[in-house]
């Protein structure tokens, strides 16, 4: 009796990459060919692309059955579409991947053998270098790694890709995490679950330009400190708390100074020093407080995480 292939899913998430999608395609058809033990399927994830990159798509869809494709009705964000590939996946196992080349499809057979020999339940990829990046990026982005990991219970690797094979009960265990304010790296670490890492040197991005600058990264970063810990809070109670003791503490002085030498309080430029440093302090606190509540606010509203505008099916 035959028995029936198994189906990896691949999910790319796309945004202006009509120059890149070519050159992913032919390299990806290599590793399917190479894989001919398995079926694949190619869905694209188009996430409100301004160039040719949904005629790309339609024109692939045509000539090749493997490939799917959602076209969402504006730019949602990679984090949505990532979840909207993993919910519309209908592989045994899916992998996650960009279309700029700089996750290696060659690393694919062999991510698919270490599951099915080794019994883990996903493979993660890692990055060991940081070649191409500005320093001052790269810097940051260690330093992130190490502060988040010393906050959250969830560890998060640092280096780690978004690029990773996942079993069926793994990616249906992402999806059940229902929530709007999204941050993979940590929902890959929070569902749990046996992962090995393969490492790799950094590869460039075969064409295009990245849609990633400093000032997204950093967004980017503040978003996964405030969904996996409520540490930020603790901080601001504490320097409150120790504010006020310093206070205290002054008050008492100026007091002594004043009745026992008849020392008058004077100095305005002291005064409003401490008045800014106290007045910074405070917006901090309340700039903390207000993230989580801007998060918490966007929950309530139960928005959806995208919207679909054409899938592969509407040109049929």
């Amino acid at each position: 009796m035959k028995t029936k292939k198994e189906l990896i899913s691949i999910v790319i998430s796309c945004y202006n990459e009509e120059e890149s999608i070519p050159l992913f395609y032919q390299e990806i058809i290599k590793v399917a060919k190479e894989m001919a033990n398995v079926n694949f399927e190619f869905l694209f994830i188009n996430d409100g692309s301004r160039d040719k990159t949904l005629e790309i798509l339609r024109n692939l869809s045509k000539k090749d059955k493997r490939v799917r494709y959602i076209s969402f009705s504006r730019n949602f964000g990679k984090e949505a579409a990532m979840f909207a590939g993993l919910e519309h996946s209908k592989g045994d196992y899916v992998t996650l991947m960009d279309a700029d080349l700089q996750d290696p499809p060659s690393l694919l057979p062999k991510m698919f053998k270490i599951i099915k020999e080794e019994g883990y339940d996903s493979v993660g990829t890692r990055r060991v270098t940081r070649k191409g990046e500005p320093p001052i990026r790269s810097f940051f982005a260690r330093m992130f790694y190490k502060l988040i990991n010393k906050m959250s219970k969830v560890e998060m690797v640092d280096g780690a890709r978004d690029y990773r094979l996942m079993s069926r009960q793994v990616v249906d265990s992402i999806i059940s995490l229902q929530e709007y304010n999204r941050y993979s790296k940590g929902l890959f670490s929070f569902v749990g679950y046996e992962t090995k890492w393969l490492e790799y040197e950094n590869v460039e991005r075969v064409a295009g330009e990245t849609k990633w600058s400093f000032w997204k990264l950093f967004k980017y970063a503040i978003e996964g400190i405030v969904a996996f810990t409520t540490v930020p809070l603790t901080i601001a109670t504490f320097m409150g708390i120790l504010l006020f003791l310093i206070a205290i503490v002054f008050i008492f002085i100026i007091l002594f100074k004043t009745l026992v030498f008849g020392d008058p309080v004077s100095g305005w430029p002291s005064l409003a020093c401490i008045i800014l440093f106290c007045s910074g302090i405070q917006l901090l606190c309340l700039g903390i407080i207000g993230e989580y509540l801007s998060k918490t606010y966007l929950e309530t509203k139960k928005r959806p995480i995208y919207i679909i505008k054409e899938t592969e099916k509407s040109n049929v």
